[in-house]
């Protein structure tokens, strides 16, 4: 078993975590919350990720490719006497479920780049791949006592040998889409997750963590969520964020162009105070997220494009994909077959540091800025719609002394002579609506969080220790796995009763 907690970090995180399959008692959480100093020491380091440890010289690269997979089981109250356990673990007990059979295949799926990136590297070839895990899945991992997924990522992890070939991404940690999660609730799930994975792979490579990927892509719109998310980023330690091609727009409110899709761009967020932040974006393109992903579509597209200037600069053009890793036919058959074909082929034609490369973000980021490229050179977007949004304030009055009441004003009478606005925020799956028709969940939800911070934010204020305790432990817990995406996406019935009953059980915990 590999070993790659430091020393500090035994000593600074308290790991609560069950490995019993099928219970839940008071001391059974993961490890989301009790260490903010240590992690907040940790992810503030600034220190080159890959820079000093890549192969590649950029003036030789004529584009490049990153490819992302995202990974989500979630917590259901579905195991024995209504435990908390993984998706995972009731689909491999109930097999004879829907399409519970790919359970052992979806196990393979959640452990097999732990094979193939040591594979590849030890057949000379140059590989990249970028991970983004829920805590969902990493605490049901844990639960089901599933070391052997979790040592094989750990081992490309933590192994210095291959520490160049692979990244992860931060995330939300209960898979919550962000522009209906409560606004004080998104700080601590970036944290939670934080927490949860130094708590497995060790704080060092908690540090390498410089990305982040949203459930669902989802990107919010509304000012003011826009803005405590990117704060909320950046105060985390993030550099970059990925996002979805018509999630954001350029400021005159027109797409972004097709160069454009292809470097890194500058994402500005104002509030309705006229506070402004912002963050480097990169631009996941559209279109059938698993197919591309599955058949290394982003290495053929990246073969047609080339380098583009960035102030004085020439660098290559970057094809940034996500997939879910594990669903549908063809990530479970056809990425395991052409994912090892591509790294093959470049290293035979000679290609694989040079021409056209994989790279994964923050490398990409990286090198083009170490050769002079300034955040303040990318191009800047804002999320979609908000070009609306800041022309009806302008009609309404002066721009420049925002306020709440104006911003508010102006989103009520565009909703209303504008069937097409809304401030719901952009995802990969735009035809559904994760706030219409789930009220259900949504003011429950909501209620629970008001609850939680209503208790704890004047405990935690007084004493930042408040948050080892096991009651806060536990209402942190129940209060972050309410806003799951998953309770939102199957429509009415076992989902939703789902998201019901763990309110309940967080409401009881008051």
């Amino acid at each position: 078993m590999l070993i790659c907690v430091s020393t500090q970090l035994y000593r600074g995180l308290q790991v609560l975590i069950s490995t019993t399959p099928s219970s839940f008692v008071a001391s059974d959480f993961p490890a989301i919350c009790g260490n903010e100093q240590l992690i907040q020491r940790a992810v503030q380091d600034d220190a080159p990720v890959f820079l000093n440890s890549n192969n590649l010289k950029l003036e030789e690269i004529t584009s490049a490719f990153a490819c992302a997979l995202h990974m989500h089981q979630p917590t259901i109250p579905a195991g024995a006497n209504d435990a908390l356990i993984c998706n995972l673990q009731h689909m491999f007990e109930h097999q004879g479920e829907g399409d519970n059979h790919n359970a052992g295949v979806f196990a393979w799926c959640y452990s097999r780049m732990g094979d193939f990136i040591p594979q590849l590297v030890a057949q000379g070839s140059n590989p990249r791949i970028m991970l983004d895990y829920s805590g969902n899945l990493l605490w049901g991992l844990q639960q089901m006592q599933r070391h052997d997924i979790l040592d094989n990522l750990k081992r490309i992890t933590c192994d210095r040998q291959y520490q160049p070939y692979v990244e992860w991404l931060g995330t939300m940690w209960s898979h919550a889409v962000i522009p209906s999660t409560p606004i004080p609730d998104i700080k601590l799930h970036i944290q939670a997750w934080q927490s949860h994975f130094a708590s497995i792979f060790g704080i060092d490579a908690l540090k390498r963590v410089k990305g982040f990927s949203p459930p669902e892509m989802h990107l919010p719109n509304h000012p003011d969520t826009l803005y405590e998310y990117i704060k909320a980023l950046k105060e985390c330690g993030y550099r970059w964020l990925m996002v979805q091609e018509h999630s954001v727009e350029r400021f005159d409110g027109s797409g972004l162009t097709q160069d454009q899709k292809y470097l890194p761009n500058r994402l500005v967020a104002m509030n309705s105070k006229g506070e402004s932040i912002s963050i480097t974006a990169l631009i996941k393109t559209q279109g059938s997220d698993t197919k591309l992903v599955a058949q290394m579509q982003p290495y053929h597209e990246a073969k047609g494009r080339g380098k583009q200037h960035l102030g004085n600069v020439s660098i290559p053009s970057l094809v940034t994909q996500i997939a879910d890793g594990e669903n549908g036919g063809v990530m479970m058959n056809e990425f395991p077959r052409d994912y090892p074909l591509v790294w093959d082929q470049l290293k035979n034609n000679g290609r694989g540091t040079a021409g056209v490369v994989g790279l994964n973000g923050t490398e990409y980021l990286e090198m083009i800025e170490a050769a002079g490229v300034s955040p303040l050179d990318y191009p800047t977007i804002q999320a979609v719609q908000q070009h609306k949004v800041w022309h009806k304030v302008e009609q309404i009055g002066d721009r420049q002394n925002l306020n709440t009441a104006t911003v508010e004003q102006a989103i009520t009478e565009l909703k209303a002579s504008d069937h097409q606005f809304h401030m719901d925020g952009a995802s990969w799956t735009n035809s559904m609506s994760w706030v219409n028709g789930y009220e259900n969940v949504l003011e429950p939800m909501n209620q629970l969080s008001a609850k939680f911070h209503e208790k704890y934010d004047p405990l935690v204020s007084q004493d930042p220790s408040v948050t080892k305790r096991s009651d806060y432990q536990q209402a942190l817990l129940y209060n972050l796995l309410v806003q799951t995406s998953c309770f939102r996406y199957w429509g009415q019935g076992t989902w939703t009763d789902y998201a019901r009953e763990l309110y309940r059980r967080g409401e009881q915990s008051y």
